[in-house]
């Protein structure tokens, strides 16, 4: 018998001659396993439509249940709607600008970029907020050209990019400077919404961060050559008395 428990089985097992012998279930993992599989209702793997199809099967045990899972279920899809309500770069004007944006629903946030056409840095950022528009569709993102919104504004303070929530502005943008230069990477823009809070990214750290550190320690070294240079002219002075 191959399955018996001899010496003569246990080396015939280490030459690979006969299989391993198989380990005796546990009895208890057994009866948790059947437990789970016994408890389990077959209205929670239905989506609501199946729900609603199979509510004459029920039990009258089983009804009070499963209207508590179509509720939650209704809840998650509609949650779901409200992430995925957005999607795009969305153009508005003046006369939109409380409506969609000032009086935006409560809890979303709204990020819109008062723009001129005729200013490269302004088509830039415009690229950018589509794709960030897609890749965040739980936030608005709308544009307008300024003139619409705002009469005589300075092309200096443009790009403008404003962030709402609730009416409210939780941060701004003014200027090519503000909105991080004119070499400005969708990475970058990405990182400012995120600082203000207006979407989640998945990025760890600063893009800019190198090219900032890279800056600074620049500018540490002029700092420190001026200091070498004061110094070394302060010993060649002629001590004159």
């Amino acid at each position: 018998d191959p399955n018996e428990d001899t010496e003569w089985n246990d080396v015939l097992r280490r030459f690979g001659i006969l299989p391993p012998k198989e380990k005796p279930k546990d009895e208890i993992e057994e009866m948790v396993l059947r437990l789970q599989k016994e408890a389990e209702k077959p209205y929670e793997r239905m989506n609501l439509k199946e729900l609603k199809e199979a509510e004459d099967d029920f039990d009258e045990a089983d009804i009070k249940a499963v209207e508590m899972y179509r509720q939650q279920r209704l809840q998650e899809w509609k949650r779901l709607q409200r992430r995925q309500k957005y999607g795009e770069l969305r153009e508005i004007c003046g006369e939109q600008y409380v409506k969609e944006v000032t009086n935006a629903p409560e809890d979303v946030w709204v990020i819109i970029h008062l723009y001129r056409s005729s200013i490269p840095m302004c088509l830039l950022v415009n690229q950018h907020l589509g794709l960030l528009a897609q890749k965040f569709p739980e936030a608005k993102f709308v544009k307008a050209v300024v003139n619409s919104c705002i009469q005589n504004y300075h092309d200096t303070c443009l790009p403008t990019i404003f962030v709402y929530k609730n009416g409210q502005i939780k941060g701004r943008f003014i200027g090519v400077a503000e909105c991080g230069g004119i070499n400005l990477k969708v990475e970058e823009l990405e990182w400012k919404l995120a600082e203000v809070g207006a979407i989640k990214t998945d990025l760890e750290e600063n893009p800019k961060k190198d090219i900032m550190d890279m800056m600074t320690f620049s500018m540490q070294n002029i700092s420190a050559q001026k200091d070498t240079n004061t110094k070394n002219r302060d010993v060649m002075k002629p001590n004159i008395t």
